[in-house]
């Protein structure tokens, strides 16, 4: 559940910087904010590709359909944060 939320984490903050920054065919970016975008959106795919092998590997390992053991965890994501 960790790993997802902190791909969730990561793509808002994709999605805060394509808003802030405005879309780039019609705004010249800077060389920093294509810098900071372009490693956000690394950061976000990389965690993304780990969720997803996580998930896959566990529904391996318990024999459960992939795509159920993926709702479940997004389900549980999607609660309150541990400790509030």
């Amino acid at each position: 559940m960790a790993k997802w939320r902190a791909a969730d984490q990561a793509h808002r903050r994709v999605e805060e910087l394509r808003h802030s920054y405005g879309p780039p065919t019609q705004n010249l970016w800077t060389q920093r904010q294509s810098h900071t975008y372009e490693t956000a959106v690394r950061a976000w795919r990389d965690l993304d590709r780990d969720v997803q092998a996580a998930v896959t590997g566990y529904a391996k390992e318990n024999g459960q359909a992939r795509d159920a053991v993926e709702g479940q965890v997004r389900e549980a994501a999607q609660g309150p944060e541990p400790g509030l």
